[in-house]
């Protein structure tokens, strides 16, 4: 999978952003298979608005949400990583044939690739050279 749409932060709770990666298959075609990203226990499974998706409870305040997703699988029904949830289906705000994938924490949505080891490290770098000052 390859990200076609980062995440960004909103500026307050309200505020425009994309709370969440959308990510697009490499092998591209129909049914994508979407797989479990940690254990959980599926929390909710139906249509929002114009798309169906589903929400894995983690534990420990830890939630993710998939859309589109077009799954056979009931609400409670325990999951472990890399298991088939289901195809990615149509309807959203992402491109057709690609997966949303958002993550909250204590309710708060965090970057999903914090989680998957996507964000390189920040590495503070010397700004300003004492050459020249008084």
């Amino acid at each position: 999978m390859r990200v076609t749409a980062p995440f960004l932060a909103p500026p307050h709770a309200y505020g425009a952003g994309h709370r969440g990666i959308d990510l697009a298959s490499l092998a591209g075609g129909s049914d994508v298979v979407v797989r479990a990203p940690a254990d959980g226990v599926i929390a909710f499974v139906g249509t929002v608005v114009d798309r169906p998706l589903l929400t894995i409870d983690h534990g420990d305040g830890l939630v993710t949400t998939l859309e589109p997703v077009r799954s056979d699988l009931a609400v409670g029904t325990l999951v472990h990583a890399a298991e088939d949830l289901g195809t990615v289906a149509s309807g959203g705000h992402a491109a057709g044939g690609e997966l949303h994938f958002g993550v909250r924490l204590d309710g708060e949505y965090i970057n999903p690739l914090l989680l998957l080891g996507g964000v390189p490290r920040a590495i503070l770098l010397p700004c300003c050279s004492d050459a020249g000052s008084p």
